[in-house]
């Protein structure tokens, strides 16, 4: 199925989405992506729908299509001071600040957005599956954030973050009983499950 290009004719839309809010460890990543209005590639998915491959395949073809692409993080600092919802908008702001053209509206994956940025926007529940744009954004984070944590986990091997990306899988939740906690973790997340926590008393 092809997604839809824009919400829109006849303006340009940046399609903004994040990923990594459900993990243990490591930053939020957020991307966006401006797409000409008149490309279409039914390849382009939600990047949960993908695999790994399909999903590194297509980053170079978004970048090079692209009219403007940008990939921007929050730290697991600003994560755990301002929480993991508002850090994601952060990341998300950050993106939109970079891209080399300025949008005439934004495309925002989710139900709500927070942003003292002076764009019009509209929020797409489960947008990754219903527009091009967003569905670009998500593979450019996705793809992003897992090499990110494939690098960091060189350092620290104890977690799998090189399969799981720093979300609670039990190899993750094993590690951190093993070898405690590390600076890429989110501290204000619940790291064990109560049961786990037990354990360790």
């Amino acid at each position: 199925m092809t997604l839809l290009p824009y919400l829109e004719a006849d303006r340009i839309e940046a399609g903004c989405d994040e990923v990594g809010r459900g993990c243990l460890a490591g930053p939020v990543v957020a991307a966006a992506v401006i797409l000409p209005p008149t490309y279409h590639n039914p390849r382009i998915q939600d990047s949960k729908k993908l695999k790994k491959v399909q999903r590194e395949s297509l980053v170079q073809e978004i970048k090079a299509v692209a009219l403007g692409w940008a990939i921007a993080e929050a730290s697991v600092a600003e994560i755990d001071q301002i929480n993991i919802l508002n850090a994601s908008f952060l990341a998300m702001e950050r993106a939109i600040q970079q891209l080399p053209q300025v949008p005439d509206h934004l495309l925002i994956d989710g139900n709500r957005w927070k942003s003292s940025l002076p764009y019009s926007y509209t929020c797409v529940i489960k947008g990754d599956g219903k527009l091009a744009s967003i569905a670009a954004a998500s593979i450019l984070a996705k793809v992003y954030r897992d090499e990110l944590m494939v690098r960091i986990a060189q350092e620290f091997p104890f977690y799998g973050w090189e399969q799981n990306a720093g979300y609670p899988t039990k190899k993750h939740r094993e590690g951190i009983v093993s070898h405690g906690s590390c600076a890429w973790h989110r501290k204000s997340f619940q790291l064990l499950s109560p049961q786990l926590s037990l354990g360790l008393e």
